[in-house]
């Protein structure tokens, strides 16, 4: 995302340091392309699917994080295309204001385009290394696919090498973030993707109601399977039933043991 730069706001009477109530949260600014947005989407959408029954979380995409009061002075707003954080209640943000919430965004990520590559490599990774102080940060291509992360130590971002399965790992969010070629949003794309640590791939919406209906359907057919079973069974008896009952027509009935 670009740096976005808010001139003639209402900020004067604001006493800092300000809450996110009384902070700018929207710049107007929609995202670089389409396929910027449904990337975001989709990191957003599979982790608020599988912490669905989490409480300790959130996860934002383009929407201002503030880490400075200096910030509200300058006029100079940072939105992250992604950031996630861990460890904190669960609620609706209009933006993440560091002071108010007591700590920074545990990842970050930045979708790069033509226009952005280059700060989103150099000012702003110095921004959130040595201002932001995120403990992990990652940037992604949606067109080209390059990728890379960085993680804090000391106070120096290191860069992150793949795992033996190619994946980059979070350690912030136990998670991993791999390039998965398939369809999302009706686009067939190289996607960057959430995936357990054990090598699932934590699923959009539309898989899930996949996952649903295909256990749904394995029901139907175990069911099914069922009654035929039991009307096999049903019909057998009755067989037996009128064989026995033509022996006995026959010949009387069956000597007692």
């Amino acid at each position: 995302m670009t740096q976005t730069t808010i001139h003639h706001l209402p900020l004067a009477d604001i006493e800092l340091p300000p809450t996110e109530d009384d902070l700018p949260y929207d710049d107007g600014m929609p995202m670089e392309t389409n396929r910027h947005r449904q990337q975001m989407s989709l990191l957003l959408e599979t982790i608020e699917n599988a912490w669905s029954g989490r409480d300790d979380f959130f996860v934002g995409g383009n929407m201002f994080v503030y880490f400075s009061p200096q910030q509200v002075k300058d006029y100079d707003f940072k939105g992250p295309d992604f950031f996630a954080v861990v460890g904190v209640p669960r609620r609706d943000r209009k933006s993440w204001v560091t002071w108010q919430e007591g700590k920074a965004p545990d990842v970050i990520i930045e979708l790069l385009s033509s226009s952005t590559a280059q700060y989103d490599k150099t000012e702003k990774k110095q921004i959130y290394q040595n201002r932001l102080r995120a403990p992990e940060y990652f940037w992604y291509d949606p067109f080209t696919g390059e990728w890379a992360g960085f993680r804090l130590r000391g106070n120096v971002y290191q860069p992150l090498k793949p795992d033996r399965e190619g994946r980059l790992i979070s350690q912030s969010l136990d998670l991993a973030l791999v390039r998965w070629d398939g369809v999302y949003s009706d686009v067939s794309a190289r996607w960057l993707r959430w995936q357990t640590l054990e090598g699932e791939l934590l699923p959009t919406g539309r898989e899930l109601a996949d996952q649903a209906w295909l256990l749904a359907e394995e029901e139907r057919l175990r069911a099914e399977a069922e009654t035929q079973r039991a009307e096999a069974e049903r019909r057998r008896a009755d067989e037996l039933a009128t064989l026995l009952a033509r022996y006995q027509a026959e010949f009387g009935s069956l000597p007692e043991k």
